[in-house]
């Protein structure tokens, strides 16, 4: 992949990110998720922790901010999903994206649900408290599989569609010398 394609990819990543979570859709149906696990599997390491992020901080400029506390550990659990994807890429196989799909989505919700609890004024803060807050929440994390599976499964299937169709090397082949002229 050139640098050229590979930044239009973030940027088109970034783009989708953001459009989707100011479009309606179901509760934490959202690609973010699944773009943060790609870009950890496919894009260089600055370009894949800018891409995520872009896309929730333009959104939330239209969405709005909300408690720091909370966005840090949404932003955060978004970083840790780009983390397992560039642990993924070292074994780049359908269990292995399943796998770290999953684990995406098991971080983010344990780690906002904490967020809510620890932060927010609807839970007590006791052991019952958060428990209560994951229980309640469970609903939206089927949501976050439906949403991360879903939309992995698209970008990575369509990534892997295209390295599988276009030539390995797209790069236009440097001119050969003219043997005839003296």
């Amino acid at each position: 992949m050139t640098k050229k394609s590979t930044l239009l990819l973030a940027c088109l990543l970034v783009l989708l990110g953001a459009t989707s979570r100011l479009l309606p859709h179901p509760a934490n149906v959202a690609p973010i998720g699944a773009i943060a696990l790609f870009v950890g599997l496919y894009l260089p390491h600055r370009l894949a922790l800018f891409a995520p992020l872009a896309a929730m901080f333009a959104s939330d400029l239209f969405i709005g901010f909300y408690d720091w506390r909370m966005m840090t550990a949404v932003y955060g659990s978004f970083l840790l999903s780009v983390y397992i994807g560039t642990l993924a890429q070292r074994e780049k196989k359908p269990t292995t994206i399943v796998g770290a799909t999953l684990i995406g989505a098991i971080i983010f919700f344990l780690t906002t649900n904490a967020a809510v609890w620890a932060f927010g004024t609807m839970y007590a803060h006791t052991l019952n408290g958060l428990l209560e807050s994951y229980w309640l929440a469970l609903p939206f994390f089927r949501n976050s599989l439906i949403g991360d599976f879903f939309f992995v499964g698209i970008l990575v299937g369509s990534m892997e569609m295209i390295k599988y169709i276009l030539p390995a090397n797209t790069q236009p082949h440097p001119a050969l010398p003219y043997e005839g002229r003296k």
